[in-house]
């Protein structure tokens, strides 16, 4: 597993957000295993309940599964269950403000679209 916690959000959430990362880049394909509680503990200087948080919440939301006495796997179809999570949250959390703010400002929905558009091709540039 790849990457570092910080003090921005709660550790669980970071492990869960991880562990989704190395799905959605092919690190942990369906069908294999994930790091143990103990391995993501021991990895991370953390608690395990605090490991198995992050784990747990992953199998509730049908992205992994357990395999009794082996451990914890990436579900079938997992990939795509956190890109629409992720396609959701995006929404919720930026185009929806995005939207407001510009009804605020009094712009057209066509003049929002351009924006975005122009924003979108700015971010293609090298």
């Amino acid at each position: 597993m790849h990457g570092t916690l910080n003090d921005q959000s709660l550790i669980y959430l970071q492990i869960a957000r991880m562990l989704e990362d190395d799905i959605l880049r092919g690190v942990y394909r369906e069908e294999e295993q994930v790091p143990s509680t103990n391995e993501l503990s021991r990895s991370y200087n953390i608690n395990p309940a605090t490991a198995a948080k992050g784990i747990n919440l992953l199998a509730a939301e049908g992205i992994l599964y357990k395999r009794r006495g082996i451990g914890m796997f990436v579900a079938p179809g997992a990939a795509e269950k956190v890109r629409e999570k992720r396609r959701a949250a995006f929404y919720d959390g930026y185009v929806r403000p995005l939207v407001r703010e510009g009804a605020s400002l009094a712009l057209t929905k066509e003049e929002l679209l351009a924006m975005v558009e122009r924003a979108a091709e700015e971010g293609e540039k090298p």
